[in-house]
């Protein structure tokens, strides 16, 4: 473990604060500590590192911030469940016009989310498909049940994403599924039917290793959710018009 803080001072372009962060997190991968296990305290890690406490209080707040750390009151600092990710990296957040990002995140999903069906359907695993089923069924009892369907549904999509067997776009599908938000709140008997068609027709054509069939389904679905977003942008376009 001493090994990894030797070369803390050698980089000249960084502040310590950071070089320590760093240090810290190669401790966290070299060393495979693991999730929810408590770090050494500041006072042996200002030892280590030999750096003072403050540096040591900066460096953690920078990984509590990278969602790498989390300050447990009393008991230390641990390392988190989700190491490293956030729950918005692109700050969809803070853009005003929900609408568009909605659009433009549909643009992204209709060239993505079919290939990614496709591919899922080719690699998922026997063991797999019953949660497949299992969270499409979950989406479909909160639709009977006129509840809110979002977390369901991105969790649906992102069980898809899981089944391709590729980290990067099981980590990347929750971001671009920010969209579905805006429609789960919308209640159109339309729309929640064809959430319910096309949900079942994905889910089915994935656990039957129909790559064909599931990129087909997946396409059509992304497509309508596509349009509808279109009709609704218009409109608040013409309610802005009138005012």
């Amino acid at each position: 473990m001493d090994s990894l803080f030797k070369t803390v001072q050698e980089s000249k372009d960084l502040p310590l604060s950071e070089k320590v962060a760093n240090q810290i997190s190669d401790l966290i991968k070299e060393q495979n500590i693991a999730v929810g296990d408590r770090l050494p305290n500041e006072f042996e890690l200002a030892e280590k590192l030999n750096v003072g406490r403050g540096t040591i209080r900066e460096a953690v707040k920078i990984l509590v911030a990278r969602n790498c750390l989390e300050i447990r009151r009393g008991k230390g600092t641990f390392v988190t469940a989700a190491l490293g990710k956030v729950e918005d990296p692109l700050g969809f957040e803070y853009i005003k016009d929900k609408l568009k990002l909605s659009e433009e995140l549909y643009e992204i999903r209709v060239h993505m989310e079919p290939w990614i069906s496709s591919l899922a359907a080719q690699r998922i695993q026997e063991d797999e498909k019953a949660e497949l089923m299992r969270r499409c069924e979950a989406v479909e009892a909160k639709i009977h049940a006129g509840e809110d369907h979002y977390e369901e549904d991105v969790a649906f999509h992102h069980y898809i994403a899981q089944c391709t067997h590729n980290n990067v776009l099981s980590e990347f599908i929750p971001i671009i599924t920010y969209s579905v938000n805006l429609f789960t709140r919308d209640k159109d008997p339309i729309l929640l039917e064809t959430t319910l068609t096309y949900h079942r027709a994905i889910a089915e054509a994935i656990c039957a290793n129909d790559s064909e069939a599931a990129e087909k389904s997946m396409l059509e679905h992304i497509l309508g959710n596509l349009v509808i977003i279109k009709k609704l942008k218009n409109v608040h376009a013409d309610q802005q018009t009138e005012v």
